[in-house]
């Protein structure tokens, strides 16, 4: 992997980490496109680089990080409640997951299943008459929906607005609470894995002094990208408008099948 590939490979990253269009999906997309050759730390590069994008949810969100650890303590207890369906999902069938979907075979079609998700996102959001404030129902469906988009190729803030919004919640609060729960996925993530190479499950300590510097420089072009997609995302929910992002994944599908 050379330098240009790092960045380029961070810049993606952090835009399809907050836009609904999968962070992951993308990452095998674009690590196949350019023939990228990680030295075999894979792992390793990709926790880089949500590394990164957390740096861009703290930059932002800052202020509601820490009012989670205030009194009384009701949205903090939302977040590990729903933190919890992924963080099983990832221990238990993680190896698996990997085996499965990481080879890119499948991702035609969770890109179709998230565009699916944001046209009924937009149509619902649209004709619902009520909303309702962040509660338990609504934290532990954006729970259920995170465990499902540990696939390549479901967004991650995709499926946990859509399902915050379809559960009853406001749409900026909901995006909000989907953007702080990115928090501990990515630092247990980080955790896991770091877990694994000490345990010598994973080669993650053996990278070398060329392959370290491009994935901080990865890591750089996260950040940065991270933060402008934020600010993307938070517009675009203000107008609950996702159809142009439905149609993208949907041409990127077509593309994935006979490419």
């Amino acid at each position: 992997m050379n330098l240009w590939q790092s960045i380029a490979l961070g810049i993606v990253q952090g835009l399809t980490e907050f836009l609904p269009i999968s962070s992951s999906g993308h990452l095998i997309l674009f690590q196949r496109l350019f023939n990228v050759d990680l030295e075999g730390n894979d792992l390793f590069f990709d926790v880089i680089l949500h590394l990164g994008t957390l740096v861009a949810v703290c930059t932002i969100f800052y202020k509601d990080i820490l009012k989670l650890f205030k009194r009384p303590f009701k949205q903090l207890f939302y977040l590990c409640v729903s933190t919890l369906p992924a963080a099983l999902i990832g221990v238990l069938l993680g190896d698996w997951l990997d085996d499965v979907f990481y080879g890119g075979k499948y991702l035609w079609l969770c890109f179709i299943f998230t565009a699916i998700l944001l046209i009924a996102a937009q149509l619902y959001s649209k004709y619902r008459k009520k909303t309702l404030p962040l509660n338990f129902k609504i934290s532990t469906t954006m729970g259920l929906a995170q465990a499902v988009a540990v696939l390549p190729g479901i967004s991650r803030s995709g499926a946990t607005i859509t399902a915050g919004v379809f559960a009853g919640g406001k749409r900026e609060e909901v995006a909000k609470f989907s953007f702080l729960l990115s928090v501990p996925i990515i630092l247990g993530s980080f955790v896991f894995s770091i877990l694994k190479g000490v345990t010598g499950g994973w080669g993650a300590f053996t990278v070398s002094a060329n392959f370290g510097f491009n994935a901080v420089v990865g890591f750089v072009a996260a950040a940065l990208s991270g933060l402008f997609a934020i600010k993307v995302m938070l517009k675009v929910i203000k107008n609950a408008n996702y159809k142009w992002f439905a149609i993208y994944l949907i041409i990127l599908s077509i593309i994935c099948i006979f490419v």
